[in-house]
């Protein structure tokens, strides 16, 4: 065979192992989203009568806190002074920290949930559902367009859940 045709051959062989690759990243990302999600639901629906009459406060403070930590992060340089890590995340142990570090917002988010009584499984399954959506995104559109727009994203993604504390409190008093 020639070059060309045993090229075509090994794309051919590869865009599994591509797709399974990009699944477990984004398996691992949007689980984890979600699951946290919950099980901040689940701690906050069993304190949740004790606090009732200022909870909405308390969603403000925790999305406002997670908010602005991802909008201070979205700022900041990298601890290396590089724009980009060329780190590969998508395996093992730090795939599963990975997914932990980058959903404890989310656990705030399930908790705000439970203080204002919301029903739980649409916004899991939906934070989930995205979470896997956009990181196959990320991980197919690549590590250039992650290094122009990572940062921004970030501090986009802080300027909402901040904007979402703002509107629990103000559609509770009023």
């Amino acid at each position: 065979m020639d070059l060309v045709t045993t090229f075509l051959i090994a794309i051919g062989l590869a865009m599994d192992a591509f797709a399974v690759s990009v699944f477990r990243l984004a398996f691992h990302f949007g689980l984890f989203q979600g699951g946290m999600t919950f099980i901040g639901w689940l701690a906050g629906s069993t304190i949740s009568r004790f606090i009732s009459t200022f909870d909405h406060w308390i969603a403000l403070g925790l999305l406002a806190f997670v908010g602005v930590r991802m909008i201070i992060s979205g700022i900041k340089p990298d601890d290396d002074g590089e724009e980009c890590s060329t780190s590969d995340p998508s395996r093992g142990g730090t795939l599963v920290l990975l997914s932990v570090a980058t959903s404890i917002d989310a656990l705030a988010v399930g908790l705000s949930y439970a203080l204002i009584d919301g029903n739980i499984w649409f916004p899991v399954v939906m934070i989930g559902v995205v979470t896997l959506i956009l990181s196959a995104l990320g991980v197919l559109l690549g590590e250039k367009l992650g290094c122009r727009f990572g940062k921004r994203m970030e501090i986009i993604g802080g300027l909402i859940l901040v904007g979402i504390g703002i509107r629990i409190v103000v559609s509770h008093l009023s």
